[in-house]
């Protein structure tokens, strides 16, 4: 059975040759229809005309920062993007998550390994479009998974992908503990690569933001050694 739909596009936005054309002819043995550029500009033009499955987007670009590129996506689109880089520290995966993206490939890489990320990307974000319709309120915090719209006290928040996600799974088993190996099979895959400090990441960003329009108000609990729970300030989970 297929993972993927053969046509699925993958844009890859990097500037050497020398991994670039290997890399899209490894997509197209695997059944994708690659899409290349070298700079930046290539990388906004072909994601609006071609509206590719996924950007795999190098951070070095000739013409600007790849970062920067993937802030202009994620105005308009959630497009699964995966950053591509010569660094790895911490810190350089943290910012290009804090930015959107949806995984962090370290240069070099195995062609294999990171068509399995993209497979993974792509069936979380298959199962993410299959949500429950229903909106789901609990306390002052409302969700709805059709239009993938949350808000606290009327106040909409402003959720990357993932966060919305991760609130979307916690808040629908509200009061109730959500293993971190749960949220992250959900959330990111079962055949997520990195490392779970990714969920931390996410659920500190989520918190946040609940509080900043909640008057401060703590939604997400930690359950020591397990997971988290979701439980608005004195209102019982549905």
């Amino acid at each position: 059975m297929a993972i993927q739909a053969p046509s699925a596009r993958i844009l890859v936005v990097e500037d050497e040759e020398s991994i670039s054309q290997p890399f899209a002819e490894a997509l197209r043995r695997a059944g994708f229809e690659p899409l290349v550029t070298a700079t930046a500009a290539g990388a906004l033009e072909l994601a609006a005309s071609e509206e590719p499955d996924l950007v795999m987007l190098d951070l070095a670009l000739p013409d600007g920062d790849g970062r920067d590129v993937c802030r202009e996506l994620r105005r308009n689109s959630d497009v699964p993007i995966m950053m591509l880089t010569a660094r790895g520290t911490e810190m350089d995966k943290i910012v290009g998550l804090e930015l959107g993206a949806d995984d962090y490939v370290v240069k070099p890489f195995s062609a294999a390994e990171v068509i399995s990320r993209i497979r993974a990307v792509l069936r979380r974000t298959n199962r993410t479009a299959e949500l429950p319709n229903k909106p789901i309120e609990v306390g002052e915090v409302e969700l709805d998974p059709a239009a993938r719209i949350a808000r606290v006290g009327g106040q909409e928040l402003e959720l990357s992908r993932k966060e919305f996600d991760l609130l979307a799974a916690l808040i629908g088993r509200a009061g109730r503990v959500v293993t971190r190996e749960d949220l992250m099979s959900e959330v990111w895959d079962t055949n997520w690569f990195g490392s779970t400090k990714t969920l931390d990441v996410h659920i500190g960003w989520l918190r946040r933001k609940l509080a900043e329009a909640g008057s401060g108000a703590t939604y997400i609990e930690t359950v020591r050694g397990v997971g988290f729970r979701f439980a608005a300030p004195g209102v019982e989970a549905p």
